[in-house]
């Protein structure tokens, strides 16, 4: 059977199982169970004969065995074993259900996957499969699982600006289902990269760290590299499923790529001060933080610097909040421009991202020595925002819409640059004498606001203006955490 055959063959019966109410995610979740269970299955086998670790009667031998009501009890019991096994098995099956309640439907995907040669298949074909997948499940709205999805287009522009070496370790502390690691690992392996046995050994098991703390997402993103060739079948898995902001990192990387969750508030506040006993018992102490925030976005921003070496590069997706806040946000960013260099920032459009009225910017930073000099010279900025309209559907982001900003962000040597319509590079004195020290810089000037019909719709109007609100209730409590604690009555 030929790529589109086969493509086309999980489709129709992904479409078969959502007439029976099986979401997107659920068959994803289906599918990423028995296609392991079918690799490691080959993988047992000649030429390979590689020892999985997986039990004897719950392994792929035991389920394409059965069929009807005994298929689904030995399913629900093989995946209660593995989900108790250490490294990347308990990683897969961590917590996993059966969702597919009619015995036959799953009898039919069991003999659907059997029928194929998933190992000899094509990195590629197996890829752009699980990739479809993942991208219709973040299409499916009531999901939410858009969240964990960052428009590739973005990632293939960050990707190919900071152009990541072999043999160089990259970091997402928030990884979703992988986008960002397959970004880096398609630019890794593009045509004409020529990587020798050491430098390809590094790729599969050393290059990526990343963390995810919702379980099924994390399931989705081990699996999406391991059908890119990235992981070993018996190894440890290269995402932890923990909190990256709960702890100092263990390593430090040369390359952070990240969308971190775009929430305004975490369950938790992150202090860099000690023996505060009225705090909330769940709140965390980073000593390596500069401001005390329970801003997500800020506290990603600190803890990615904290991530990186000396030296080390990163591309961050963040909200537009992150560039104009008060409070602790000014505070962060100040301390971001003084000791990294934050050489660039795109703003990029509306209409691009599952979450409606998304206002977001790529930053782009180096880390530097901490040497108590100011690292910023100054920032170049990219607008392609205003007067520029996208949607999810019908005008989709594509690369070429960013061609001109990789061409203007020169990747060959940044440091020649030149202005353009819609590129311009302003001073560190500057920016640093606007208000708040404020980053949330357009010089265009927007037609929308000549014609009331190209403004916003008004649901995308009323977000904007909660997102503002609730930008400035946090730079007010952080204010208000920084000030002195007094007593009732004193003076």
């Amino acid at each position: 059977m030929n790529t589109s055959a086969l493509i086309q063959k999980v489709w129709n019966f992904c479409h078969t199982l959502r007439d029976d109410g099986v979401s997107y995610g659920d068959y994803l979740e289906q599918l990423t169970y028995l296609l392991f269970l079918k690799m490691a299955h080959e993988y047992a086998q000649d030429p390979y004969n590689r020892d999985t670790n997986i039990p004897r009667g719950h392994d792929w031998a035991s389920l394409r065995s059965k069929t009807g009501e005994p298929l689904e009890a030995h399913y629900l019991a093989t995946l209660h074993a593995l989900g108790n096994k250490p490294g990347m098995l308990g990683a897969i099956f961590f917590k996993a259900q059966n969702k597919i309640q009619d015995p036959a439907k799953l009898s039919r995907l069991v003999q659907m996957i059997d029928e194929q040669n998933w190992v000899g298949m094509e990195a590629d074909t197996k890829g752009d499969l699980y990739e479809g997948l993942l991208q219709k499940n973040a299409e499916d709205t009531k999901s939410g699982a858009g969240q964990y999805f960052t428009p590739r287009p973005i990632i293939q522009a960050m990707v190919e600006c900071l152009r990541p070496a072999p043999g160089k370790t990259i970091a997402d502390p928030a990884c979703g289902t992988g986008g960002f690691f397959l970004g880096a690992y398609n630019w890794l392996t593009r045509p004409g990269a020529k990587l020798d046995k050491r430098q390809k050994e590094f790729l599969r098991d050393q290059t990526f760290h990343g963390n995810e703390i919702v379980p099924n997402t994390r399931r989705l993103c081990l699996m999406n590299l391991f059908l890119h060739n990235v992981g070993e079948l018996d190894g440890e898995p290269s995402v932890e499923r923990s909190d990256a902001l709960i702890a100092e990192p263990r390593v430090k990387v040369d390359y952070v790529l990240a969308n971190p969750p775009f929430g305004k508030k975490s369950s938790m506040t992150i202090t860099n001060e000690e023996g505060e006993e009225d705090r909330d018992a769940l709140t965390y102490e980073r000593q390596d933080f500069w401001e005390t925030t329970s801003n997500k976005q800020l506290n990603f921003l600190q803890h990615i610097v904290s991530l990186l070496k000396v030296d080390g590069k990163a591309a961050v997706v963040l909200p537009d909040n992150v560039l104009f806040e008060g409070g602790a946000g000014e505070k962060i960013r100040r301390k971001l421009l003084e000791t990294c260099d934050v050489h660039t920032i795109l703003r990029l459009p509306t209409g691009i991202f599952y979450a409606q009225g998304v206002k977001a910017n790529v930053v782009f930073f180096d880390n530097a020595p901490k040497d108590g000099r100011v690292h910023t010279k100054g920032v170049w900025f990219y607008d392609l925002r205003t007067n520029k309209h996208f949607t999810l559907k019908t005008r989709t982001l594509k690369l070429d819409d960013l061609r001109d900003f990789i061409n203007s962000y020169h990747p060959e040597n940044r440091h020649e640059r030149k202005e353009a319509e819609r590129f311009r590079y302003y001073r560190y004195e500057d920016l640093m004498a606007r208000d708040k020290a404020s980053l949330d810089i357009f010089w265009l000037k927007d037609e929308s606001l000549d014609n009331i019909d190209d403004l916003p719709a008004p649901d995308v109007l009323q977000q904007e203006i909660i997102e503002h609100l609730e930008a400035a209730l946090l730079a007010f409590r952080d204010v208000a955490a920084s000030l002195p604690k007094t007593t009732p009555g004193a003076l």
